[in-house]
């Protein structure tokens, strides 16, 4: 089985949330699904495509794989001596109903459409069972990929956020109660410069609802966010949040993630380290994670991703 490397690179010391500091990459792949469960980070990468694998740490800088939680060749509906070669990507995990449950992508898009799958899991390093079914299938110029599932603190309404890419159309669901199965479809206004990627958090009472824009593998990959009153809008644009640089490229398809301990809030996302110019890149992408902050208004600073 192929698995994802760690890499544990050098860094300055991380400074206050919001300023401009040296980060640290500390996991070789791309998508990062993240969350805090039990006290500890937990970080759902894309890998190679195969096998869906979890990473835990206890200070956000050592990272160690925590188990695999599902691999392309037990999800029945998935069949590769029928379809083009197939791809696991962009996974999410949230807890609910004293379980964990598991959102991925299936794809590619062509000849067959995209799809969402769900499995159940007992503990956030897996291994996880497949529901037996896809969640949702794209078509008639939507793609269902990026999966992110949203639980409102305030009515407990579970949201399914999905789509993007090629269609740049992002739907939002309402799942049942059993996280597999959905009950409807709630009608948004589509966010500015949506691409893919989305996530949503909540924070004294206001819904950041953030996203990538650009091509993926180019330097004009980044992240967008807009601020609403409610899990569903209006959007309040709010403009890019991170963005390239000189010295790192692409960032994006992230997830924030609140620490219980001492309630600092974190981006966690991806990049491409090394590359000169616009793009396309290829090879491998690292994760990283940094602090981030909010002004007087509510609004999230901008993220810098190097010490000036």
């Amino acid at each position: 089985m192929r698995r994802i490397l760690i890499a544990l690179l050098a860094m300055a010391a991380l400074a206050g949330p919001g300023s401009a500091q040296e980060v640290k990459s500390v996991i070789v792949g791309a998508d990062p699904g993240a969350d805090y469960f039990n006290g500890q980070l937990w970080v759902d990468p894309t890998g190679r495509g195969d096998t869906l694998d979890a990473w835990v740490s206890n200070d956000r800088t050592n990272f160690v794989r925590a188990g695999q939680l599902l691999a392309l060749r037990d999800i029945p509906w998935v069949r590769d001596d029928h379809e083009p070669r197939h791809y696991l990507w962009a996974p999410d995990m949230v807890a609910a109903n004293g379980k964990y449950y598991l959102y991925y992508s299936v794809g590619p898009q062509n000849p067959s459409p995209s799809r969402l799958g769900v499995a159940v899991c007992a503990a956030p390093q897996g291994p996880c069972t497949d529901s037996g079914k896809p969640l949702l299938t794209g078509g008639k110029g939507f793609e269902a990929i990026d999966p992110m599932v949203f639980v409102d603190p305030k009515s407990g309404v579970r949201y399914l956020y999905a789509g993007g890419s090629a269609g740049a159309k992002l739907r939002v669901f309402v799942l049942k109660p059993d996280m597999i199965t959905i009950d409807h479809e709630e009608e948004i206004a589509q966010p500015p410069l949506f691409t893919e990627g989305v996530f949503m958090h909540e924070r004294g009472g206001v819904y950041y609802l953030s996203y990538s824009h650009g091509a993926w593998n180019t330097a004009e990959y980044e992240v967008h966010y807009a601020m609403a009153p409610s899990p569903l809008g209006p959007w309040k644009y709010r403009g890019p949040l991170l963005q390239s640089d000189k010295r790192y490229k692409g960032p994006g398809h992230h997830s924030f993630v609140r620490d219980p301990k001492d309630g600092s809030w974190w981006i966690v996302y991806h990049r491409w380290e090394g590359k000169k110019g616009a793009g396309p890149y290829s090879d491998d992408r690292k994760i990283a994670i940094q602090p981030i902050s909010y002004d007087q208004y509510g609004q999230i600073v901008p993220i810098r991703m190097t010490a000036p």
